[in-house]
């Protein structure tokens, strides 16, 4: 097994756990961590949670789950290649999507917007912020300890982002936002995979849906030099063995080159040990060029995909029954479980947006037509 690299997180070296546990036995911290993650209930709803069309839309879709475990993959293949920890990177790739409401981002802006009108003061809501959320707090499934008592390592890893009040509040998982401090080269790299799963695979799900076009991908520079590469090895190749082909080939495109220029950077700064990585600009990063065609990627996806009718017409769809929920439950805190029902006002909308936000699409859907449908 190789070496890990100096600037790599080791798991003897981790920051720790907030309850204080034994020492696994023939696995590290970090595989520990990736196993709870697996096991944990919040990890299987992602099997039912959209990645851009709704569950029911079609079976062979991407869901948050499928995404995540994509992931995790493009992470660990990148992770390998520049002698970092490969489990923390799994286990960080595969809890990156924990907090992720019903209906996607549709479903995150609208229960944010729910939050910002019941319960200004509360902070509103953002799925990042809920991953934390779930693995710290919301998991119960040990008798010492609410969440899942991850590792200081995993835990930063899956906290992208997050605005300068959140990070006050988080203790020493929020204290790189305050410091404007780098995560791990391990979270930089489940970032910029995650990146690069979900613009391929969006386009590759958009193309199946029939929403996009071979004729309008040609627009960007990535997929038309890929096609026509992939034209001139397989010349009578078409349909959906001509999408695999070219999307395989993309992420590869992205995968060779984010290992390459990030490669460059460890080699320009020198960096010898994890704090190192922490005080220094961006380590893991596309070429300046591939960033660029990334960059038209994702604004093309928005353009032409998040943003198509037929899409949109779910998104509002699902904004309502989000809003339609949120509001009977706060009128009406009788409708939830005993366990979802608080005292205080703010605590009882964070409770509900809790509550909404483990929903998967199906259930959410069949929640509303229980509570609407005459």
């Amino acid at each position: 097994m190789t070496a890990l690299a100096p600037y790599a997180c080791d798991p003897e070296a981790s920051r720790g756990r907030h309850f204080d546990e034994t020492a696994p036995s023939h696995r590290s911290h970090f595989q520990r961590d990736r196993d709870r993650i697996v096991h944990c209930s919040a990890f299987r709803r992602l099997e039912y949670k959209t990645q851009v069309f709704v569950n029911h839309e079609g079976d062979l879709f991407r869901t948050r789950l499928t995404h995540s475990l994509e992931v995790a993959q493009i992470a660990r293949s990148v992770a390998r290649n520049l002698r970092v920890n490969e489990d923390l990177v799994e286990a960080i790739s595969l809890a990156h999507d924990l907090g992720h409401t019903p209906f996607g981002h549709a479903g995150q802006d609208e229960l944010h917007a729910c939050m910002q009108q019941w319960a200004p003061n509360a902070g509103g809501f953002e799925h990042n912020l809920q991953s934390l959320r779930i693995v710290d707090k919301l998991e119960h499934r040990y008798a010492l300890f609410d969440g899942l008592n991850l590792c200081f390592e995993t835990r930063e890893g899956i906290l992208k982002h997050c605005s300068l009040r959140h990070a006050r509040s988080l203790g020493d998982v929020g204290l790189r936002f305050i410091n404007k401090h780098r995560p791990s080269i391990e979270a930089q790299i489940a970032n910029l995979a995650d990146e690069i799963a979900y613009n391929n695979h969006d386009i590759d799900d958009g193309l199946r849906s029939g929403l996009l076009s071979i004729e309008q991908l040609l627009e960007l520079e990535l997929f038309a030099s890929h096609y026509e590469d992939v034209k001139a090895q397989f010349p009578s190749v078409t349909g959906r063995r001509l999408t695999a082909e070219i999307i395989r080939a993309m992420i590869n495109t992205l995968v060779v080159d984010l290992t390459t220029q990030t490669l460059a950077n460890l080699q320009e700064h020198q960096l010898t040990s994890v704090e190192d990585v922490r005080l220094a600009p961006q380590i893991v990063a596309f070429s300046a060029d591939m960033r660029r065609q990334a960059t038209d990627m994702k604004r093309f996806l928005m353009a032409n995909l998040y943003r198509h009718y037929r899409v949109q017409r779910m998104t509002n769809k699902a904004r309502i029954i989000v809003r339609d929920l949120f509001v009977a439950f706060m009128q009406e805190p009788g409708l939830l479980a005993s366990e979802w029902r608080r005292d205080d006002a703010d605590d009882q909308a964070r409770a509900i947006a809790d509550y909404i936000a483990g929903m998967t699409d199906r259930y959410a859907i069949a929640e509303h037509n229980n509570l609407f449908r005459m």
